[in-house]
């Protein structure tokens, strides 16, 4: 870009994705004098899910401002929680966060997840198609148009990536209620009615099931059920509260 110059300050939680001379207060910026500050931010490697208001010279402005020479802009983080209008709350996971999307349907959050590489074309349809919240690390990714919504994952580990999810969309926990393999929804089920799906040792240790209606997989209370509990009431303990007042 050749063209006006601006001066553009990016808040401390988007340093992650700009080179590191525009980390240190505000710099300047040549523009073309004709792209939207919405490509602008963009341009230094920001995915517009992630940018939060835009101000210039002290006002609020929208993606579509063109910016002049000399005005001063601030990128702000998005706000947490962050609200999403207009559907329930319902996110879709990208190949690579299979831990999260299993964490986020043990406490009741719909999940939607392709253990398969479907493509970035295909994983935007679907948000848009089923306005769900996409999920991603992928940066390219989020930038695409038709994407119904969307949010970078800050992490790679997963206790921190859960954290980062209810954090920022306080979405209604609901634990134990949806089946961490297929997103369906589990309902209460009898010995006598899972009994063909069990082995029997489990058949003859375990009296409270659990099975899902869509792909019928049946759950109790194994030898794993100590460590998903403690997931949960972590959840449950810092996230709780704030989702049933989200909602």
């Amino acid at each position: 870009m050749n063209g006006p110059e601006i001066h553009l300050s990016v808040a401390p939680e988007l340093h992650l994705f700009v080179a590191a001379r525009r980390r240190a207060g505000r710099t300047a910026l040549a523009t073309d004098g004709a792209s939207s500050l919405g490509h602008v931010v963009e341009s230094l490697g920001i995915p517009l899910t992630e940018a939060g208001q835009l101000f210039v010279d002290g006002r609020e402005v929208p993606v579509s401002h063109v910016p002049a020479a000399g005005e001063e802009v601030d990128v702000h983080a998005v706000r947490r929680p962050q609200r999403v209008p207009g559907a329930p709350l319902r996110f879709l996971l990208d190949v690579h966060l299979g831990t999260l999307a299993r964490r986020l349907r043990l406490l009741g959050i719909d999940a939607a997840y392709f253990s398969e590489d479907v493509g970035d074309p295909a994983l935007a349809a679907y948000s848009a198609r089923d306005r769900r919240v996409l999920l991603s690390r992928d940066r390219g990714l989020l930038r695409r148009r038709e994407l119904w919504a969307g949010a970078y994952v800050y992490s790679d580990r997963p206790e921190e990536q859960l954290d980062d999810v209810l954090s920022r969309f306080s979405p209604v926990l609901a634990p134990w209620t949806r089946c961490v393999a297929c997103n369906g929804d589990l309902e209460n089920a009898t010995k006598e009615s899972v009994s063909g799906f069990l082995e029997g040792g489990t058949e003859r240790t375990y009296d409270v099931f659990a099975q899902c209606t869509a792909c019928r997989r049946v759950y109790w209370n194994g030898a794993h059920h100590s460590r998903l509990q403690t997931i949960v009431e972590d959840a449950l303990r810092s996230y709780g509260d704030a989702a049933a007042q989200a909602s």
